[in-house]
């Protein structure tokens, strides 16, 4: 992380002179080797680290106080900041090795991983290299279309990206501040701003905790703690007891933080505090000077070295996690990596961050022909962001080609008696149907939810926050004066099969309606969010007003699905989730058939990236078989299916197309050539179409 140097004493804020203070800090050091340990071993060990993300709270109370202390004694002393110089030094310290890393982030991208991936990592090297990779990310977290996203190489920018923001911004509240004589007027200036941010932080992931984690506005608290440190903290030393208690104290705070914490965490609210005044601990009780407790641990030489490469291998260390599965065959054993392959991680990441400190960072940060003049940093930092972002364009570039002969090949393989799903009908002789496939990577063509091109463009249905109707209809009628009306409606469980309906729509003449709502399961229940345990509104006024709509047009068939696996109800009756579907979907199905429908339940497909993993089909591309998985595992129970096949009511008909998924002990992920899965729990589009004839031969309708 770019928690800036401490180059030079450090003296009590607001002074310019007063006593002074060693000009090198080594418990900041070691706050500094704690911080990247933490995310470290957070990401190589997420489920054994669960809190160790909390290492990038630990940062940003550093740089708080850090950069705060270099202005404020600045100010002090030469009654001015020189803004100039003062983002040229951050440029030159933070830059060179935040660049290299992502020219190496689209090297390694187009050498070593499928080129679908290519334009999200391309983006969001983009994104990193103009320091708005935090927005980005917080635009997708709430976009359900990106759940299922891989990480891109590039994400953890988002907190340099932050901090790069913070560092803009807060200079210039500074010098606000000082134009006020009254030196607590300056400390109250800050303490405003950290409680405003504290509160919005605290509202708003309660709000919206994926976008909370990333925003900006959320995290600058964490910095004003560490810069009231640096306007008044460092003005007070502690009895030497004190000082240790409050420094032990301080290191017990992050560590519990980082033991207890978990991804269900309500952070960065309130539970920010801990890691964060842990950290302002550790900062106050090292104000006084000489050895404490900790100094044998905190200030032994592999602490210290860490805390030295902390920036360079908090960029490293998370591409060669991102990379290792596609650069060693075998890396993953059961969805994880393997001990070995996560030593090797950790080896090359602090070789990587030796030679990125020893090469890059300390040569450029002195280098003449840049330091010399602040005006000629900004070229090179001009020059920098636009080779990354060139380079990431021609990495776009390049996969626009791939995806558009990747939508030939695909045309030229849809048709055969042992194409996708085809090869498990009865009656076709298809050798080795869960052999290689065609084509292992997925791209554009493959996606569930691309528009058809003879609909109407699809509406915003994941964006709807006040549930409003989201439905696009699909005339294939030729102006009959009594069409067919036909229902697809659900959440993207039922949209990854609008391509199957929509072959038939074409094929029976049908006016074909679709209606989805991301993560909303078409039930009268009362619904959580997805991913999350608050009341979903936006899904129930959905579905409530859909409902009606849907019965109104007289349909003759309505097609459903949703992942209610996933989907939790909670009416606070302790019943199962089993007995509070069935209810609420033979409410709304009931509706449906009195209105004269036949309501066919598609079951949802056997699980994929929660049974194995998400690339498994790209990693073992000559034979599949590797990631089949046991049938009871990959298709449990399911609410939705339960309730179709518990219903009285003749007219709801359950489609169960497991049989085409699975033989009678595995499920697979590569079925006649063809890769069945798009993402972790979606469909491929190519693999869905082979379907067509199986659920108009199931649904008793011609196909």
């Amino acid at each position: 992380m770019g928690t800036g140097t401490l180059s030079g004493p450090v003296r009590p804020a607001g002074t310019a002179g007063g006593e002074r203070r060693p000009a090198f800090r080594p418990d900041i050091q070691a706050l500094r080797a704690a911080a990247v340990g933490l995310v470290v071993l957070n990401h190589l060990w997420p489920t054994r680290l669960t809190g160790g993300y909390v290492g990038v709270d630990v940062f940003f109370v550093i740089s708080g106080f850090l950069i705060t202390s270099h202005l404020v004694r600045e100010a002090a002393s030469t009654g001015r900041i020189r803004l100039a110089q003062f983002y040229a030094r951050r440029v030159r310290r933070l830059l060179p090795a935040a660049f290299l890393v992502l020219a190496f982030a689209v090297a390694a991208a187009y050498f070593l991983m499928p080129y679908p991936r290519w334009e999200a990592n391309a983006q969001e090297v983009v994104a990193s290299a103009l320091y708005w990779e935090n927005w980005l990310l917080a635009a997708n977290s709430v976009d359900y279309s990106h759940f299922n996203q891989s990480a891109s190489l590039s994400q953890h920018y988002w907190s340099l990206s932050v901090e790069e923001q913070f560092y803009l911004f807060w200079p210039l509240l500074l010098l606000l501040l000082f134009k006020i004589r009254a030196r607590w007027a300056r400390f109250a200036g800050v303490a405003i701003a950290g409680a405003a941010s504290l509160g919005f932080s605290i509202w708003f992931t309660d709000v919206s905790k994926s976008q909370a984690y990333f925003v900006t506005p959320v995290r600058v608290w964490e910095f004003a703690l560490g810069a009231l440190l640096a306007f008044g903290g460092v003005r007070f030393v502690l009895p030497k007891i004190a000082a240790n208690l409050a420094s032990v104290t301080g290191f017990a705070a992050i560590a519990a933080a980082a033991v207890l914490f978990d991804d269900q965490t309500a952070f960065p609210g309130a539970t920010a505090l801990l890691p964060a005044v842990g950290t302002a601990l550790v900062i106050f009780g090292g104000t006084r000077e000489g050895r404490q407790w900790h100094t044998p641990l905190s200030s032994s030489p592999p602490v210290q070295w860490l805390g030295n490469v902390s920036y360079s291998l908090y960029l490293w260390h998370w591409p060669l996690i991102m990379l290792a599965p596609f650069a060693f065959p075998g890396a993953l054993v059961a969805g994880a990596l393997t001990w070995q392959v996560k030593a090797g991680i950790v080896a090359a990441s602090l070789i990587a961050a030796y030679a990125s400190k020893r090469f890059v960072e300390d040569p450029v940060r002195t280098w003449q022909p840049l330091s010399r003049h602040a005006g000629a940093t900004f070229a090179g930092m001009a020059a920098g962001m636009l080779a990354v972002c060139a380079a990431a364009g021609g990495l776009t570039w390049t996969y626009e080609r791939h995806v558009d002969q990747a939508a030939r090949d695909l045309a030229a393989e849809m048709t055969g008696p042992c194409h996708g799903a085809r090869a498990l009908m009865a009656g076709n002789a298809c050798a080795d149907p869960f052999g290689p496939a065609r084509s292992v990577e997925m791209g554009p063509a493959n996606r569930y939810y691309t528009p058809p091109a003879d609909c109407p463009p699809l509406l915003s249905q994941y964006s709807a926050s006040d549930g409003t109707k989201t439905t696009t209809q699909c005339d294939f009628s030729q102006g009959a004066a009594n069409p067919t009306v036909v229902w697809l409606v659900g959440d993207s469980h039922a949209q990854q099969w609008q391509g199957p309906l929509l072959s038939l729509a074409r094929k029976n003449h049908w006016l074909l309606y679709t209606s989805y709502l991301g993560g909303c399961p078409f039930a009268d229940i009362e619904a959580l969010n997805y991913r999350g345990t608050a009341p979903d509104r936006r899904c129930m006024r959905w579905t409530k007003s859909m409902v009606g709509d849907i019965a109104k047009t007289r349909p003759a068939y309505v097609f459903t699905s949703f992942y209610s696996r996933h989907e939790r109800a909670d009416d606070h009756s302790g019943r199962s989730q089993a007995e509070q579907y069935q209810e609420g979907l033979n409410s709304y199905w009931t509706q449906w058939t009195s209105a004269g429908a036949t309501v066919f339940v598609l079951a949802d497909p056997p699980l994929n990236g929660l049974v194995r993993p998400t690339d498994c089909v790209v990693l073992n591309p000559d034979d599949p078989r590797q990631c089949a998985v046991d049938r009871s595992v990959a298709q449990p129970p399911d609410p939705l299916t339960a309730a179709a096949k518990a219903s009285a009511d003749p007219k709801v008909r359950l489609l169960d197309l497991t049989d085409y998924f699975c033989d009678r002990q595995r499920c697979y992920a590569v079925i006649g050539k063809v890769g069945v899965y798009y993402d972790a729990d979606h469909l491929n589009l190519d693999y869905s179409l082979s379907l067509d004839q199986s659920i108009a031969a199931a649904a008793g309708i011609p196909g």
